[in-house]
């Protein structure tokens, strides 16, 4: 059975590591997860660490030979298997079921997933929670959201008024990585200490703002709706349509190179995506091929022409059509 939450924080706590992790799910706590393992190992003397990232035809193999591979620096070494689909296909299976069967002394492998539901268990996830533990985070339920950014503030060394808790969970949509990034700030703005609504709404004021960042992050993420109430935000809010637009050109332009790389996770490297960028790409670029994200190229230089007065067009509803298609390809009519 995957491990609850108090199950996981004593793992944390333990003086040894298992042979083997799986954590999956929500993306944001899944990587906060994997650093605080990571942590852990190192202060436990794993010194040398193997990042094994699977993409299109990954050699499995690869995961037997470092495993079985020799250190000339570390007796501890942790290998750290990046599984974003969370399914690793027949061979992928083999290979993990076959790890855990016979783990190597002073080795820890770390799989992490940021896809997942109960359908990407089997086999190989029992052979993993066997021999070591299986950790699946969930994003909070609606009625579980307030809950979870007050534990959040808590673990900052803040604390809020229920009032001012329930308005920072409306300013961040039941975002995650808004609601963190929100709280990282307010850590830097006030200090530890209590918050209470009419200073949150003091403090976050400034930072409620839409901008260009969060309306390619929710398109790129799929959640066009989002991405749309951004866009009329940016609109009612004056802002340029030619700056706006530079900064989606920049962002599709990085999207067609990811699309066009032989290896994405080596470009993604070279473009410098942190991994949470990475992922966010990686399923966009799973939703449409190359051919669209070259069309949303094209329909963005003539919004650019529209908006510069080039060309004649209305150039926020044709902006609006490009971000839905961004977020949701199968709507070909937003292309048209």
């Amino acid at each position: 059975m995957p491990f609850n939450h108090a199950q996981w924080q004593k793992a944390l706590a333990a003086n040894s590591l298992s042979p083997v992790y799986l954590l999956a799910g929500e993306e944001l706590l899944v990587l906060e997860a994997a650093d605080a393992l990571r942590a852990k190992a190192r202060k436990l003397g794993y010194t040398e660490r193997t990042v094994l990232d699977v993409v299109a035809h990954f050699d499995w193999d690869e995961l037997a030979r470092s495993a079985a591979g020799m250190s000339l620096f570390a007796t501890r070494r942790l290998l750290d298997l990046r599984l974003p689909t969370g399914r690793p296909g027949i061979e992928g299976a083999k290979a993990i079921t076959e790890f855990c069967a016979n783990p190597p002394p002073d080795v820890t492998l770390l799989i992490t997933a940021v896809e997942w539901s109960n359908k990407h268990e089997g086999a190989w996830t029992k052979q993993v929670d066997s021999a070591g533990a299986l950790v699946v985070f969930n994003a909070p339920r609606p009625n579980e959201w307030e809950a979870w950014i007050g534990a959040r503030l808590a673990s900052r060394g803040l604390t809020a008024s229920p009032e001012a808790v329930s308005l920072l969970a409306e300013r961040v949509e039941g975002n995650l990585l808004a609601a963190a990034q929100e709280i990282d700030k307010l850590v830097v703005l006030h200090g530890q200490g209590r918050i209470d609504a009419a200073e949150m709404e003091h403090l976050v004021a400034d930072n409620a703002r839409y901008d260009a960042f969060k309306l390619t992050d929710a398109a790129l993420g799929g959640d066009g709706a989002r991405a749309l109430r951004i866009l009329d935000g940016l609109r009612a809010e004056g802002d340029e349509l030619i700056a706006l637009m530079g900064w989606l050109v920049n962002q599709l332009q990085l999207a067609l190179r990811l699309a066009n790389a032989h290896d994405f996770a080596a470009q993604a490297r070279a473009e410098r995506l942190w991994p949470a960028r990475e992922q966010l790409f990686r399923k966009a670029l799973r939703r449409a091929p190359r051919e669209h994200w070259m069309q949303c190229l094209a329909r963005a230089a003539r919004i650019d022409r529209i908006a510069k007065g080039r060309e004649a067009g209305d150039a926020w509803l044709q902006t609006q059509r490009l971000i839905a298609a961004i977020a949701e390809p199968r709507a070909a009519q937003a292309l048209a």
